[in-house]
């Protein structure tokens, strides 16, 4: 009794408040069951809330619209307040109509939903066989119908868009027919499928519009589509799945991106990505009353409501339609807090998507790549870069470090980055793609079948060593307890990842091989680790004049950075000082690194005799036995960016490869490092050319070993950009 009594006060101060403000609630309803829905809470609402309230609620209206289009325009124009729209629309909504998001629907999986294309059992299609197929599309800009099935398609390189073009025009010559419902002003192709009434009247026309009178609108619709055999092929969301007659369940299957069919049951594996679900949304003059009229209608109609045998708001079946007013599947409303940005609403993956999908229309930002340079030394690469391929335009844009790369990509401040196999392998955690990898073979013969650039399945790793200086006789492996070491930089897999494997200390006996940087620091007394913190930084030095920094810093500015910084942390600074014993890094530019040594005026008289390798059976080799005496390989860099971009940043590489390759004397490498004054600068100098490989996994780049290894390590050793990206909405709210 206390309990409806506190729920009674609540609901009152709720209605107080509203009516103090004098303002009718008017929902915006896109078919006639919909309007019929709407009409019903009206008058719920006034037979369950007290009579002192009743005025608040028996002023709510529905407001007759022709499509979620057309709502989005009354609401801006004061003629409706309230809408629920799919998380691609409420985008639109709040960038382009100037509305705001006042809730989210939250499923039983939480506030997110996946993107499933479904097939008829009998279908010969795979996901790299669709031009040429009729699609159906639950709707125009929809998260599932629309923006990530594109996404995917062009993460992969098997949809063709010229730059110069909406999307829209690249879909309609894609498919041979579809039903997109709101596409009606985008191609006329877009439309042919659909089956809606056709009129010259406009409040009557609603072929190929995002409203329940278009047979083919929305999740079911697009089935219903399918199923009438009217397309071969239907994106929607998975929520839909469970709506399908047991009996049909059995003529349909999932397609999944490898090109094998799946039941429906299996959409948690078989998928096109994850992205938003719908939202409520309102102008922002009236957000804070909106939020109370929703909070008080989920308290008495919700799944818990104390009146849901009166009216459900989550049900729609018994006014002969699905998902009228919010989709049958939401558990509940999440009433959102004041002025959240848009990325926290939707998420930074799916609103970049929504800018690269052009929702905002076209701009010069379009047509230019950006690249991420961590150091002075590469920016002044990178710039050279952007002047020998002047006609494709290339912004260099500076961060602290590759971990800061993958952050500035995620939220769309730069685009590009060649990364280490570590920082690849976060990066595909943090929803990144492969574009390309760095290719360390022989030579690049290129094949007629490949457009003319170089194509392999074999990616040849490099190997991470352990050095030592010839004269420090009595190091070896399992007696490096209380030395000094160099690493290359944090996560680098040959100065992070793969020393932690091998016996550095019979003493310690690495005690916890799952989180290096606590193994490192009890084995040994200080040592250089960029990025890292406490003892292993205490031999770093630091940057000098224009690239100067503070010490230990993750990038090329830090004078021990790197492969060639851990040579020069193995032999000490120009005054004989700042040294360490040991130095992990990878074998490939290692003699070439010592010469340099002499000719750039950091040490002189070095020579590769001087130095030796550390085997992990406890012996040492010269440096030209590395094959048998390494840590382990290390997987190839790769060139990642956020999905919908893969084309643009592969067809940039591509150009600037050709252009390097026909001008050789121009005075500029790609994959060249030495004038700059470091080395391995936005690719490894050991680089012969860059292979395709969009259409990849990065786990399949990488290889089980090396993925399985880094999981068990980032499994218990906190990493602050995985924590970032971690930072889920569907996990929020």
């Amino acid at each position: 009794m206390m309990k409806l009594v506190s729920v009674i006060v609540v609901l009152l101060l709720l209605l107080c408040s509203i009516t103090s403000w004098g303002k009718k609630m008017r929902w915006c309803a896109v078919s006639e069951a919909e309007q019929k829905k709407c009409a019903e809470l009206a008058k719920a609402l006034v037979a369950v809330l007290p009579p002192a309230a009743v005025t608040a609620f028996a002023r709510l209206s529905c407001v007759k619209a022709y499509s979620t289009a057309d709502c989005i325009n009354k609401i801006r124009d004061n003629k409706a307040d309230l809408v629920t729209l799919d998380a691609g629309e409420v985008y639109s909504a709040v960038k382009q109509f100037g509305l705001t998001v006042v809730a989210k629907e939250i499923y039983r999986d939480g506030g997110c939903i996946l993107a499933v294309a479904v097939v008829r059992n009998s279908s010969s299609l795979d996901m790299r066989s669709l031009q040429g197929s009729r699609s159906c599309h639950s709707g125009a800009r929809w998260t599932a119908g629309w923006s990530l099935p594109l996404g995917h398609l062009l993460s992969r390189n098997l949809l063709p868009w010229a730059e110069d073009e909406p999307i829209s025009q690249a879909v309609s010559a894609f498919f041979n027919a579809s039903c997109v419902p709101g596409a009606t002003t985008m191609a006329a192709n877009l439309c042919s499928l659909c089956k809606g009434q056709r009129s010259y009247i406009r409040q009557k026309n609603f072929h190929c519009e995002t409203s329940h009178s278009e047979p083919f609108y929305h999740n079911q619709g697009a089935l219903r589509c399918l199923q009438s055999g009217a397309g071969d092929i239907a994106f929607v969301d998975h929520t839909a799945l469970d709506g399908i007659d047991e009996r049909e369940k059995d003529e349909l299957r999932l397609l999944c991106t490898d090109g094998s069919l799946a039941p429906l049951s299996s959409f948690r594996t078989c998928n096109l990505g994850r992205g938003p679900g719908g939202g409520v949304v309102t102008r922002m003059n009236i957000r804070k009353i909106a939020r109370k009229f929703l909070v008080a209608a989920q308290m008495s109609f919700g799944w818990r409501g104390r009146e849901r045998r009166r009216f459900q708001l989550f049900e729609s079946a018994s006014f002969g339609g699905s998902d009228l007013l919010f989709r049958d599947v939401t558990e509940k409303l999440s009433v959102l807090m004041e002025d959240m940005d848009m990325s926290q609403v939707l998420g930074l993956d799916y609103v970049a998507l929504l800018k690269g999908l052009g929702h905002e229309g076209s701009s010069l930002e379009d047509s230019v790549v950006r690249w991420c340079c961590i150091s002075h030394a590469e920016q002044k690469k990178c710039e050279q870069w952007a002047i020998s391929i002047k006609s494709d335009p290339l912004v260099c844009v500076k961060a602290s470090s590759m971990s800061d790369c993958i952050e500035k990509i995620k939220r769309d401040e730069v685009d590009a980055v060649s990364l280490d196999a570590t920082h690849a392998f976060i990066a595909g955690k943090c929803g990144l793609v492969p574009v390309v990898t760095e290719y360390y073979g022989e030579k690049c013969e290129t094949s007629a079948g490949a457009g003319g650039h170089f194509e392999s399945n074999e990616l040849p790793p490099v190997y991470g060593v352990a050095v030592v200086r010839r004269s420090s006789k009595s190091l070896f492996f399992g007696s490096l307890a209380d030395r000094r070491s160099c690493h290359s930089h944090m996560y680098s897999p040959a100065g992070w990842v793969l020393p932690v494997r091998h016996t550095l200390s019979t003493e310690h006996n690495n005690s916890a091989p799952c989180e290096p940087n606590k193994v490192y620091s009890e084995v040994f007394w200080k040592g250089c680790l960029p990025g890292g913190q406490g003892n292993l930084c205490k031999v770093c030095m630091g940057g000098t004049e224009e690239a100067a920094t503070k010490r230990c810093a993750d990038n090329h500015n830090e004078r021990y950075y790197g492969n060639m910084g851990a040579l020069r942390c193995l032999v000490g600074d120009p005054t004989g000082k700042s040294f360490g014993d040991v130095a992990f890094m990878e074998h490939h530019n290692l003699e070439s690194n010592i010469e340099r040594l002499n000719t750039s005026g950091w040490a002189e008289g070095w020579v590769t005799w001087d130095f030796e390798l550390l085997c992990s059976d406890g012996s040492r080799a010269p440096l030209s036995q590395w094959k048998s005496c390494n840590l382990g390989a290390v997987p190839p860099n790769i060139v990642m960016t956020r999905p919908v971009l893969t084309a643009r940043i592969y067809d940039l590489l591509m150009k600037s490869q050709d252009t390097t390759e026909a001008r050789p004397h121009s005075g500029f490498h790609l994959f060249e490092s030495q004038q700059y004054g470091e080395s391995d600068l936005l690719f490894k100098d050991v680089t012969k050319c860059l292979v395709h490989t969009s259409h990849m996994d990065y786990r399949t780049i990488l290889g089980n070993e090396f993925c399985s290894q880094a999981e068990s390590i980032f499994n218990c050793t906190h990493s602050n950009i995985l924590q970032f990206c971690n930072q889920d909405v569907c996990s929020i709210f």
